[in-house]
């Protein structure tokens, strides 16, 4: 023996922020009431189980997805988590496809994102108090949690596309067709709603923070059918998909 001993490494506590797709997801597991000062979180904060390990759980849209997702608190829930010792988060959304490469029902990790909302609580710094911070956001997404989805995509057997940028629109209603061509001059590969303002908030707390997309639909004016018959063709093929990731995902990191 050398006399010196290896650091054991803190697991991280991992998370995650379920969306649209995913009704009754965890709704028999145990659940934590956090109370933050800013307001209910969109639902109670569930536990999973992965292995031995327990993994958080916020229903992003509540638990009767009744919260379109202009309206969500994503302070309140992003606080929540951060007081359950939680630092890295997985956002689970779906989204519609831009990029003429890629289809419905297939998965994606983006690697950059374009906001276009107002009006959300988008940053924990109001001019309230002297700690004013000014968050480096050059690289929205942590590139160490991506390559962690992407591998664990890779180990499942299932085809995950690496990148693309994110636009993030208002909502609730979807977007016109120009609209989507003026996203896609800007550079967006995927349009969805929810990404922004939870990656920047993430960051103001020092919490890992990365987006597994669902693919659901063509957006407006990229497809042959309409947005909803999409939804209802392939939202299902993608969550099954999103699942097996994720099994493979906390096998790894656990």
């Amino acid at each position: 023996m050398t006399g010196t001993r290896e650091k054991k490494r803190t697991p991280r506590q991992y998370a995650l922020i379920a969306g649209s797709g995913f009704r009754d997801f965890g709704a028999d597991s145990a659940t934590h009431i956090v109370e933050t000062e800013y307001g209910e979180p969109s639902s109670p904060v569930r536990e999973l189980e992965y292995g031995e390990h327990k993994v958080f759980l916020i229903a992003r849209h509540g638990d009767h997805l009744r919260i379109p997702a202009h309206r969500v608190n994503y302070r309140a829930n992003m606080t929540a988590l951060r007081k359950l010792g939680v630092d890295s988060v997985v956002a689970i959304n779906t989204v519609g496809v831009i990029n003429g490469q890629l289809l419905p029902g297939q998965l994606a990790v983006p690697a950059q994102l374009i906001d276009y909302t107002w009006g959300r609580g988008h940053s924990f710094h109001e001019g309230e108090s002297d700690n004013l911070a000014h968050i480096d956001f050059t690289e929205p997404f942590c590139s160490d949690l991506r390559q962690k989805i992407l591998d664990a995509a890779e180990a499942a057997g299932i085809a995950c596309h690496d990148g693309g940028v994110y636009a993030v629109t208002q909502g609730p209603r979807l977007e016109t067709a120009a609209e989507v061509r003026r996203l896609a001059l800007d550079g967006a590969d995927f349009v969805g709603m929810t990404a922004m303002p939870e990656a920047s908030l993430a960051m103001e707390l020092g919490m890992h923070y990365a987006c597994l997309s669902l693919i659901v639909n063509f957006a407006a004016g990229c497809g042959q059918t309409a947005i909803h018959e999409d939804l209802e063709a392939h939202t299902a093929t993608a969550k099954m998909q999103s699942m097996k990731v994720l099994r493979q995902f906390f096998h790894a990191v656990y």
